[in-house]
């Protein structure tokens, strides 16, 4: 499977409580933090949510 690198390029400061939700979810914190996860529909589900906070990447 692909797998992706997602990093936080904005703040959560501000932003709706679902939004942070999901930001947490994906294990992000800081910005400029980053994980790599498993590529599958759940998480391309909360990606499309947070878009413009994150930047996202194909890794191999």
């Amino acid at each position: 499977m692909k797998k992706l690198k997602i990093t936080l390029k904005r703040s959560l400061i501000g932003r709706t409580d679902k939004h942070k939700k999901a930001i947490k979810s994906l294990g992000l914190k800081k910005i400029g933090s980053y994980v790599i996860k498993e590529d599958n529909p759940a998480l391309r589900g909360v990606i499309n949510k947070v878009g413009y906070m994150i930047d996202v990447e194909e890794v191999e």
